[in-house]
């Protein structure tokens, strides 16, 4: 079994069956991409993973544990966190206080800024947080205002607000998009760095190849709501079924 399973997951919007019969296991400490032309289903799939949706159909468990009907909060708690598409930080406050604030909520499930019980408290806080931006290269820019850094930089106190909750799983949303290819390059480094360091499993929603096949280790495809073919990257690269669904190629009789 693995870290996270889905199981026979239907969605549907009034007439449009947005996801139909969806499988899949992501294993534990693998880095699993989810891929698919637009209107695939993918968005929706991590919608209902994170809680955000409810399926009509099926289950979702995370460790064993359903996930269904559980708020964004609870599930984070379990042991996920997201990267969206687009960097959610708090462009008013500094680096550092970005990465402090998930340190409360993880702690005690509230935002109190600056609520400490003891000094040691703060201490033990602030030296996670300050480890955590070293981790992700960003030690110079502690007291930087969060909204003056660039995209690239942006995605990496994204990903620090999101590791320093040592999260077992987590899911990135095109962690990529809008990116130029160095910064992109970047984030694929980072990305690798953070998955050697960490006992951490990822799945990645991404439609720029160059970074699931720098990253993916397995790779689910979804085609109009339903798992067209899962397989190692070297197999889907060439994949028939593959190359129909993103180019309308036919095979070859």
């Amino acid at each position: 079994m693995g870290l996270l399973e889905v199981k026979d997951v239907g969605k549907r919007f009034g007439g449009l069956q947005a996801l139909s019969d969806v499988n899949l296991s992501v294993q534990e400490n693998t880095v699993h991409a989810i891929i698919g032309p637009n209107g695939a289903g993918k968005s929706t799939l991590l919608n209902c993973l994170i809680g955000k949706l409810i399926p009509d159909t099926g289950s979702v468990t995370f460790q064993g544990q359903s996930v269904l009907g559980r708020k964004p909060h609870e599930i984070n708690q379990m042991g996920i966190s997201r990267i969206f598409q687009t960097p959610e930080i708090f462009g008013d406050l500094t680096v550092l206080e970005n990465v402090l604030i998930p340190c409360f909520a993880k702690r005690d499930g509230s935002f109190r800024m600056h609520a400490f019980e003891t000094v040691e408290a703060e201490k033990d806080l602030n030296e996670k947080a300050v480890a955590m931006l070293e981790d992700v290269n960003m030690q110079d820019k502690l007291q930087m205002q969060a909204s003056s850094l660039s995209r690239g930089d942006k995605r990496r106190l994204e990903m620090a607000m999101s590791l320093v909750q040592d999260p077992k799983l987590l899911l990135l949303d095109e962690p990529t998009a809008g990116m130029a290819r160095a910064d992109t390059n970047s984030t694929i480094d980072l990305l690798k760095e953070i998955k050697e360091k960490r006992d951490i499993t990822m799945a990645i929603i991404e439609h720029d190849m160059h970074v699931v096949f720098s990253l993916a280790e397995r790779i689910t495809v979804l085609a109009q709501g339903t798992p067209l073919v899962e397989d190692t990257p070297d197999n889907i690269r060439d994949h028939p079924k593959v190359r129909e669904a993103y180019l309308g190629e036919t095979q070859q009789t």
